[in-house]
């Protein structure tokens, strides 16, 4: 037993290390395998650590020392490849929250007020791209829209999404903070994920990728089914009921993490 306490107590810092590397190693390995650069990723390691083991194995000197300048110029492409996801951690890591500033009453009016709308388009199978800018700011998004300054209201957000309106094809930004509409008609970044099902929608897909680079919560409405679907953290939950998506929204907007729980499924296509 003793001998087993002194190994214990000589070896314990290494056994910490593989823990907190395991740890590391999975938690990036979870967070970018779903994405299309996940496969470039594995072709690029993979034949360097095959060339790697061919030129020790033949002695291959030349080899050997183009791969050694070769890494640091791998490092450098995986950071271009990976450039939408790294840029999405980074915001996440710097972001700070600004929700509990507001009072139960206050979210409660927010969250019936957005559950009236959704729930109207959906009835009338107006399709609806909708992003909550919270701590994130969405100006860049702003600017391939048209940028407003307007009080959120029922009417003015069937208008925009009205058919024959100019604006309806794009999304609607709206801030959490004071609860305006800051741009419609604005265009969102495709979500860069390959997905199972592809026919899921380009507003999907935009509500994933607006949610991949930033904060923000997005609503969709189906035109063709009317299904009401919430993404946050570039993860999409399809087809809510009213107090399912009641209960979301609370959740999101009061200051608590999301889940990590995978999409439930995939929506279908959508114009």
């Amino acid at each position: 037993m003793e001998a087993v306490g002194l190994y214990i107590s000589q070896h314990w810092k290494h056994a910490l290390e593989i823990v907190i590397l395991w740890a590391i190693i999975y938690s990036t390995y979870k967070y970018f395998r779903a994405t299309r650069g996940a496969r470039i990723f594995t072709a690029l390691v993979g034949m360097y650590i095959g060339m790697t083991l061919l030129s020790g194995w033949l002695d291959l000197t030349v080899i050997g020392w183009l791969l050694k300048y070769v890494s640091v110029f791998l490092a450098i492409a995986l950071v271009i490849i990976f450039q939408p996801e790294l840029r999405r951690a980074l915001a996440e890591l710097g972001s700070h929250r600004i929700f509990s500033s507001l009072t139960e009453e206050v979210r409660a009016k927010f969250v019936d007020e957005l559950l009236e709308i959704v729930e109207t388009l959906s009835g009338r199978r107006t399709g609806a791209l909708i992003a909550l800018e919270r701590s994130i700011n969405l100006k860049q998004y702003l600017e391939t829209g048209t940028e407003m300054d307007s009080q959120l209201s029922p009417e003015l957000v069937y208008t925009i999404f009205y058919s024959g309106t100019t604006l309806h094809d794009g999304g609607l930004i709206i801030r959490v903070a004071d609860e305006r509409i800051s741009g419609a008609g604005c265009v969102f970044p495709l979500n860069q994920r390959e997905l199972g099902d592809q026919s899921i929608g380009l507003r999907h897909r935009a509500s994933m990728g607006i949610t991949e680079e930033s904060d923000a919560i997005a609503l969709v409405v189906s035109e063709e089914t009317g299904a009401i679907s919430i993404a946050v953290g570039g993860k999409l939950e399809r087809d809510l009921g009213e107090e399912e998506l009641r209960n979301r929204l609370q959740e999101l907007l009061s200051n608590q993490e999301p889940g990590d729980d995978e999409p439930d499924g995939e929506e279908g296509k959508d114009d």
